[in-house]
C-alpha cells in the first residue's frame, strides 16, 4: 500500500469519528428535550411520593409521556406492561391497568392518557424546575 493511499484511509477514518461524534452528541441532548437530567430530582420526587407510570414499549403516548423527562426518565418509577409478543404481563393484569400510559398515584387515584409536567406536579407535590412551572409541555 502507498504512502498516499495511507493518508487517504487516515483522513477517511477521522471524519467518519467526528461525523459519530456530532451525531453522539445530538442525539443524546437534542432528542431529550434538556441538558444534563434537568428532570433528574422531580422524577426522583414522582417515585419518592408513590406515583407509578404503566406503560409498554411499542405505546407512542408513553413514549411522549416519558420524552417529556429527557435524559431524566431513566428516573422514572415506570412498570413495563407489555411482553415481547405483545401480551398484557401479570403485573399490569392484576392492577387492573386498562390504557397507556396510565400514572397512578398514592391515593390509588390515576390519570389515563399522557400527563402534563405541571399535572404530575399537582398530584404528587413535587416542584417542578422553575422554568417549567409556568409553561407546560405537554399543554395539559
Amino acid at each position: 500500500m502507498t504512502e498516499r493511499k495511507k493518508i487517504k484511509i487516515f483522513w477517511c477514518i477521522i471524519i467518519v469519528l467526528i461525523v459519530l461524534s456530532i451525531l453522539t452528541f445530538f442525539t443524546r441532548n437534542v432528542g431529550g428535550g434538556d441538558i444534563n437530567g434537568k428532570y433528574d430530582e422531580f422524577a426522583a420526587c414522582l417515585k419518592e411520593k408513590g406515583a407509578v407510570l404503566y406503560g409498554t414499549f411499542w405505546c407512542p403516548h408513553c413514549k411522549a409521556n416519558k420524552n417529556l423527562f429527557g435524559s431524566s426518565q431513566k428516573l422514572l418509577p415506570y412498570v413495563e406492561c407489555s411482553t415481547t409478543s405483545l401480551q398484557q404481563t401479570q403485573t399490569c393484569k392484576d392492577k387492573k391497568i386498562e390504557g397507556y400510559p396510565t400514572w397512578e398515584f398514592a391515593d390509588g387515584s390515576r390519570i389515563i392518557g399522557e400527563a402534563s409536567l405541571s399535572i404530575l406536579a399537582e398530584k404528587t407535590s413535587c416542584v417542578l424546575p422553575s422554568d417549567d412551572a409556568s409553561t407546560d409541555k405537554a399543554g395539559k
